[in-house]
């Protein structure tokens, strides 16, 4: 089970805009349910960035609808089912999403691998990938084959992070044109 990341606690405000934040009243808000939401967030299923989006998100809703106005249980319980209809939002999106990239594999499929059980491109790829120099080889191997991370790679290589994002997108590029000369040829 992964294990569920907590919220930083702030036991002293600091001065916002020449305002003492522990007495603006929307910080006080949030204060008293940034805990509970992100815990209901993460039992909903959410995880890093999706749940702190989904939390900030209902927590504007909930200012806007003026909510920070109402009884503590009455603004708690408004904004878990707030944080509910967003992530639901965000799921039926992404089975959209996903239900389209199927689509478009399908599609995919038929027109350029079912003839050969996509061998071709197989082929295509190994015979590409043969012709490139050693370190360029090596640094597909490294990133495909063994998960190594541009960090790693960068230290390996001597180069930078953004040097390493470089050199992969143009490793790409060489693959995906070596491919499509070889496929259409």
């Amino acid at each position: 089970m992964t294990p569920v990341r907590e919220l930083p606690r702030t036991e002293t405000a600091a001065p916002f805009c020449g305002v003492d934040r522990a007495e603006d009243p929307i910080d006080e808000f949030v204060g008293r349910h940034q805990r509970a939401l992100w815990r209901f967030a993460q039992l909903l299923g959410c995880r890093g960035q999706v749940a702190e989006q989904l939390c900030q998100d209902a927590f504007v809703i909930a200012i806007d609808r003026e909510q920070h106005e109402r009884a503590d249980a009455a603004a708690a319980a408004f904004l878990r089912q707030t944080l509910r209809h967003l992530w639901l939002k965000d799921q039926r999106a992404e089975q959209r999403r996903q239900k389209h990239h199927a689509a478009a594999a399908a599609i995919w499929w038929q027109r350029e691998a079912e003839l050969d059980d996509g061998d071709g491109w197989l082929d295509a790829l190994g015979r590409c990938v043969g012709e490139l120099p050693a370190r360029s080889r090596h640094v597909l191997d490294r990133t495909y084959r063994d998960g190594a991370t541009r960090s790693e790679l960068a230290t390996e290589l001597e180069l930078s992070d953004h040097g390493v994002r470089n050199l992969l997108h143009r490793l790409r590029t060489v693959l995906r044109d070596c491919i499509r000369r070889r496929r259409h040829s």
